[in-house]
């Protein structure tokens, strides 16, 4: 667990606010910004740095693996969740006729490829209940037509939980879909079991404390040719330069189609950093630690006059919780006066809680809000 020397020592700008708001930014140790000085360092060496920076680039495949529970081969790094989703897009090569099941707790960079004018396939609505997505409402959507079925594993919306096992479980029975599964808001804060997935997303900037400009796309052998992108680059081909290059351009299988270009060698070398310190403090330990913040606030939250959006059976927690009140702005505002900082965004208020999070934080945040209320 990161105690009160360590959080001191890594976070020195925790000192000054209480920050809440890790599902939209975390704050990265300082680890993360010498990561980022020595990438300048062999920047510095020209073309001979390059063998360091494919070193780092190898090291964050072999962290991403641990953390999915793949091998690095399974394992490709391009710009952010976006573009691995618009990617995916490009690899299912859909049709008229074609279905993808989305839902109403995602993330906009999930679902969105399927929702262009250009996208031939039908896109059906997995609608949450009482703030959460059950199997048993997917079932009915699902055809022998459904190639994807996208979700996160935690809702940046309001933090909800799926029970992953049973949504397998319900994609295999009624359909040979795909399963796409967005980890950003669950890497780095809770244990992930993610046998059987698909195809594994995340970005980088969150609860893992990265930097920008990282997109982690984990893809298992077995779906290596379904999922392998026809995207132009040169990075992720066979072989770009060698004879006939100039005549038909072939995709390396799997993840390694997901990197397109020249690697974002500055975000790898922070998320390599990242990764290895979240890896040192332990998920399990993180979990731990910050659950019972979780509960503290959730159980203040229910205290007061606001509504609450996150369901809160402790298996749909995770570091997420959200409400509604007629006052949001003016709620943010006072509560931002005081460097407190929550989310407030697609019609409700979100509060994050990490590890570097304390009871004191807690407190303070529900007793400035009483006060606004």
């Amino acid at each position: 667990m990161i105690d009160p020397v360590e959080r001191s020592g890594q976070f020195p700008t925790l000192a000054g606010m209480t920050y809440l708001n890790t599902a939209a930014e975390g704050i990265s140790p300082l680890a993360v910004g010498e990561a980022l000085a020595e990438y300048f360092r062999h920047k510095q060496l020209g073309s001979p740095g390059r063998e360091q920076h494919m070193a780092q680039w190898t090291a964050l495949r072999e962290l991403t693996a641990e953390f999915y529970g793949l091998t690095p081969d399974e394992i490709g790094i391009c710009s952010c969740s976006s573009e691995a989703y618009n990617l995916a897009a490009l690899a299912l090569r859909l049709q008229p006729g074609d279905e993808v099941v989305i839902n109403d707790l995602d993330f906009p960079a999930g679902r969105t490829p399927f929702l262009q004018a250009s996208c031939p396939a039908e896109t059906r609505m997995w609608s949450a209940r009482e703030g959460a997505l059950r199997a048993e409402d997917l079932a009915p959507l699902l055809t022998p037509r459904t190639r994807l079925v996208t979700v996160s594993l935690v809702s940046y919306f309001n933090g909800y939980t799926i029970d992953l096992p049973a949504v397998l479980e319900t994609v295999r029975r009624h359909s040979g879909a795909l399963l796409a599964v967005d980890v950003t808001q669950a890497l780095g804060r809770i244990p992930l079991s993610l046998a059987g997935v698909d195809l594994i997303v995340s970005s980088t900037h969150k609860w893992i404390c990265g930097p920008h400009g990282g997109g982690l796309v984990g893809i298992p052998s077995a779906r290596a040719d379904e999922l392998r992108s026809p995207a132009g680059g040169w990075f992720n081909l066979e072989d770009p330069f060698g004879p006939g290059a100039d005549q038909v351009a072939v995709s390396k299988p799997g993840a390694a189609s997901y990197m397109v270009g020249m690697p974002n060698f500055p975000a790898i070398y922070g998320i390599r950093a990242a990764l290895e310190y979240i890896r040192g403090v332990g998920v399990e330990a993180i979990d731990r630690t910050a659950r019972p913040l979780v509960h503290a606030c959730l159980e203040g939250l229910r205290k007061l006059p606001v509504e609450v959006l996150t369901p809160t059976a402790d298996e749909s927690l995770a570091g997420i919780l959200a409400f509604r009140h007629s006052r949001m702005a003016e709620i943010h505002a006072a509560l931002a006066e005081q460097k407190i900082h929550v989310m407030h965004s697609a019609g409700r208020v979100r509060i994050a809680l990490h590890a570097y999070n304390t009871p004191e934080d807690v407190e303070r945040f529900l007793s400035a809000l009483a006060s606004v209320l």
